[in-house]
């Protein structure tokens, strides 16, 4: 088995579901010894994902596979005495912990940072919450769909005009990004640690990471600037910002931000070489102003070759574009293979999805397959110091499965 970078770093992952558990991921990703603390019978919720309308029938539990991979489980009852007892021996020699439960249930289970901290004064205890830890809300739940995607503002501002029904998100759409974040935090507080000799508590949520990611126009709207009236795909302000249909029914996306070089390029590409001395279109004003005519020529041209085709003719030509991507394309994506994007399991054929980090020079732990629940329960509490005697008094008392 490869080390990587948190080789031999002890992570205690006692969260539920995608943003704070996959921090913990990626972690793993990097070498980090993970323990998945999960309640007995059904464990983290989670595992039952897949299991809800709408989702897609596979024998594999695709949800747990990608959240849980390289960690080891230990169910636990933290709402008995026993079972905060062992979490308590595991955190004082622990380097992270990682929660999501809302303040006042940490509070009840016996795991604050003001419970844990004076056990181990290196602990980077990192805690993740719907929408932040303090005011009215501190103690609400909440998933992406409505904390980041919803709260945002980002549901709304998708929309293609404002009598479209807001777009819903999909699982883990804005979890996974705020992973990112609560991982970016606990490695700045073991960065600290390294300086200070000291642990410390940090924090995210999800209400911030989605108004971190509608930013730009949030700030425009903290500046008091004024919004004009969406526009729907027909009526963009910009042809070359649009996206188009081909004739495979697949769209692509032009993003043409460098409109004074890049545009007699476009023209060329799409049989329009007249169009760059016309007129009507020459000069970047005047192709904005007649933007839904230029739509229009646009849309036909587009329905008149299929994607791949499309894709054959415009790159090399220093055109920013790209693929309006389906699930479909991505078992086989040749750029996302070659750069590690996809990797497989260990031993297996079956790929995943790569943390989207990489360090030169280090080598990312090979992805093992999620436990089941309590698969490692005996293992971990004997490397803690419990005798069989103690593991036995453990399980009758119900505390750990």
């Amino acid at each position: 088995m490869e080390s990587g970078i948190f080789e031999g770093l002890k992570v205690l992952d006692c969260a539920s579901f995608i943003a704070a558990p996959a921090a913990a991921t990626v972690l793993g990703d990097f070498g980090a010894d993970v323990i998945k603390i999960e309640p007995p019978g059904a464990g983290d919720p989670y595992r039952l994902l897949p299991s809800l309308p709408g989702y897609p029938h596979s024998e594999h539990n695709f949800a747990w596979m990608l959240e849980s991979r390289n960690k080891k489980s230990l169910a636990l009852d933290l709402s008995k005495p026993e079972g905060q007892a062992v979490l308590h021996r595991l955190a004082a020699e622990a380097d992270v912990f990682i929660t999501n439960f809302p303040p006042a249930v940490r509070e009840r289970l016996g795991i604050t940072y003001a419970r844990l901290a004076p056990l181990n004064t290196r602990l980077v205890y990192a805690s993740f919450t719907g929408y932040g830890e303090k005011g009215e809300e501190a103690n609400k739940p909440g998933f992406d769909s409505n904390a980041y995607w919803a709260r945002s503002g980002l549901m709304d501002l998708v929309r293609a005009d404002e009598d479209t029904t807001p777009a819903r998100s999909v699982a883990g759409m804005g979890d996974h990004p705020s992973a990112m974040a609560l991982y970016g935090a606990i490695v700045t507080a073991l960065y600290k640690r390294e300086r200070t000799g000291k642990g410390s508590h940090v924090s995210s949520n999800l209400m911030a990471n989605g108004m971190w990611a509608s930013g730009v126009l949030a700030q425009a709207k903290l500046c008091g600037a004024k919004f004009s009236r969406r526009r729907s795909r027909e009526h963009a302000l910009n042809a070359v910002t649009n996206h188009y249909k081909c004739r495979d029914g697949r769209w692509l996306m032009l993003s043409l931000l460098n409109e004074d070089r890049q545009w007699p390029a476009l023209a060329r590409c799409l049989g329009l070489d007249d169009f760059v001395r016309d007129a009507r279109f020459a000069a970047r004003a005047d192709r904005h102003a007649r933007s839904v005519e230029l739509i229009k020529v646009f849309d036909e041209i587009f329905a008149t070759k299929d994607l791949a085709e499309w894709r054959s003719i415009l790159d090399g030509n220093g055109l920013v574009f790209g693929v309006v991507g389906i699930l479909d394309d991505i078992p086989g994506d040749p750029q996302m293979l070659e750069n590690e994007v996809l990797v497989p399991f260990e031993n297996d054929t079956m790929l995943t999805i790569n943390s989207p980090i990489w360090v030169d020079g280090s080598k990312k732990t090979t992805p093992r397959r999620p436990p089941g629940i309590g698969e490692h329960s005996d293992e971990i509490l004997r490397r803690y110091g419990y005798d069989e005697a103690a593991i036995q008094k453990l399980r009758a008392s119900g505390a750990v499965a």
